[in-house]
């Protein structure tokens, strides 16, 4: 079996098989529409395929269908002769991954837009495969703030997603460098703060720069189809809009929500460079206000029950010599800087419940205690998301060192722009999200994990392909497969199913890294001030790299 991820149990295969051809038909019961939908449309589409309606019992035929005996995503394959194919899930999630297998099992052919061989018969062989997860968070965080990823790549990586069974996208709209969702109340948001004026190339490190202007944004409309093609692929789509630090495209359209009394907000523009800004939100009521209003359209547009607030990385300085800063602390009887940063997550963690919705943010919102549905990213390593799990908290594991996919994937001076740690294939591979230090009752706070595509280095779609994968498969696996511990995985086994799956990458033209190291095109020369950390990790690295 060359599945990726590796499914739960396989009986078989054997070698008698059925046939899927033209005259394969398709049943689909109540609540599987959304997989018969995408059959049609992509996997008939990429085998010349019609898949007709037909019977329930018809001899070639494939049939989905609902079973309230399995978990909600977990499905059940079962290939037999004489009979065809059968998908059932315990909801339309789990019939819909039984149907990414059936995908895979059909060949690199299936991945495809278009027959490359029409009229060809496929073939699988009598086999049953029964799968469930073993999280229900298997997420992927794309950066669009850094670099702009227009509307059709967004749409092909929830594609991709989906073909590795993956779940959650969290899509990370704001930052210094560019705030990239419409607010129809505050168009500045988009007019001024949706483009820089030119961009650092490389590490933040490089003395050299892209002298041209860098941006764009997604309209409402863009938002509302983005969602609604990730739900027909059941993927939820997590929002981010970052308070208080990471603002300084906000702070640009609009300086009054800057810390007007210490530096001139009025000059400010969209961050080109890298790291952490220090300009920050302003502690008044109109900012939160602001915000409100901010956060009022991301909830009609994002029906997702956790939203993101970031709240990581808020340079203090400013608010450490602003006159009205330091008021507000002693009006609050806060505990100093630190305090006001806990003020302003807390606030809108209680907005966000009173309608319904779940506060999400990385984990230095720990610092200042959290509403009981609040829910934790843990960054900086695996000790957030432990506090947050021991004190009750819901964890997404994603820490830096293990699944920060900008990270270089080798040591060699070839890598393009090869910044943070060396995570490796086999690294990937070996992640553990549920660390030993937790209970059996903690350890069911740990919701699942994320691997996480932060883009300052890079600059273009294939860029973002390369650093993505091959990693990403080792990270669907270790998310979604009842793997044994770390020391034990057979990455070997792993690494022979890759085999397989490079040509299924092939075919979706995914630009990933080769297992023997970049193509001369993928290769870039290391000016001086382009190469970043070559033999050790950034130190303090942020997960804005």
């Amino acid at each position: 079996m060359e599945l990726i991820p590796a499914p739960r149990a396989v009986e078989g295969p054997m070698c008698c098989g059925v046939v899927f051809d033209e005259d394969t038909t398709l049943w689909a019961g109540p609540g599987t529409r959304t997989t018969e939908r995408w059959l049609r449309s992509t996997l008939g589409s990429a085998l010349g395929l019609p898949l007709t309606p037909g019977p329930k019992d018809g001899g070639n035929s494939l049939r989905l269908c609902l079973d309230g005996e399995l978990e909600p995503e977990a499905y059940k394959l079962s290939v037999v002769v004489g009979w065809g194919a059968e998908i059932r899930g315990g909801g339309p999630a789990g019939v819909f991954w039984g149907a990414q297998t059936l995908r895979q099992l059909l060949g690199p052919d299936a991945f495809r837009r278009a027959p490359v061989c029409p009229g060809l018969t496929y073939g699988i062989a009598h086999q049953i495969i029964e799968d469930a997860p073993r999280f229900g968070w298997r997420g992927l965080m794309l950066d669009v703030a850094r670099h702009f990823m227009p509307k059709d790549g967004v749409l092909r990586y929830l594609d991709l997603m989906a073909a590795h069974k993956l779940n959650v996208f969290h899509f990370h709209l704001t930052d210094d460098q560019g705030w990239r969702l419409e607010i129809e109340r505050y168009p500045r948001l988009t007019e001024v703060g949706s483009w820089r004026a030119r961009t650092r190339r490389g590490h933040r490190a490089s003395p050299l720069w892209e002298e041209k202007p860098h941006g764009g944004f997604y309209t409402q409309d863009d938002i509302r189809e983005i969602v609604a093609y990730a739900a027909e692929r059941h993927i939820t789509v997590v929002p981010e809009i970052d308070v208080p630090g990471h603002s300084q495209a906000a702070i640009a359209a609009y300086p009054e929500l800057g810390n007007g009394d210490v530096v001139d907000t009025s000059s400010l523009s969209v961050w080109d460079d890298w790291g952490v800004s220090k300009n920050v939100l302003a502690p008044t009521d109109g900012t939160l206000r602001f915000y409100e209003g901010v956060f009022e359209e991301v909830l009609e547009l994002f029906p997702s029950t956790f939203i993101h607030i970031g709240g990581d990385e808020c340079a203090k300085d400013q608010w450490r010599k602003s006159p009205a800063a330091q008021a507000r602390i002693r009006e609050l009887g806060l505990a100093g800087e630190d305090g006001l940063q806990s003020w302003f997550v807390r606030h809108f963690d209680t907005w966000l419940t009173a309608r319904g919705r779940r506060l999400i943010g990385w984990d230095e919102i720990l610092e200042g205690g959290l509403a009981d549905g609040a829910a934790v990213s843990s960054w900086r390593g695996y000790a957030g998301g432990i506090t947050a799990a021991r004190s009750g908290h819901d964890v997404v594991m994603c820490p830096e060192q293990q699944v920060y996919l900008d990270h270089r994937q080798d040591g060699g001076a070839d890598e393009p722009v090869p910044i943070g740690y060396v995570r490796t294939l086999e690294d990937v591979y070996r992640f553990e999200p549920v660390p030993p230090q937790l209970t059996e009752d903690q350890a069911h706070h740990v919701l699942g994990a994320q691997a996480n595509v932060w883009t300052e280095v890079m600059e273009d779609p294939s860029r973002v392909d390369y650093q993505t994968f091959p990693r990403l498969a080792a990270f669907a696996e270790v998310a979604w497969s009842a793997l044994p511990a770390p020391a034990e995985r057979d990455f070997a086994d792993f690494e022979r199913r890759m085999t397989a799956h490079y040509k299924r990458l092939d075919a979706l033209g995914v630009a990933y890294r080769p297992p023997a190291g970049p193509l001369p095109w993928q290769k870039r020369p290391a000016p001086e001030g382009m190469t970043g950390s070559l033999g050790r990790p950034i130190e303090g690295a942020p997960p804005n790299v």
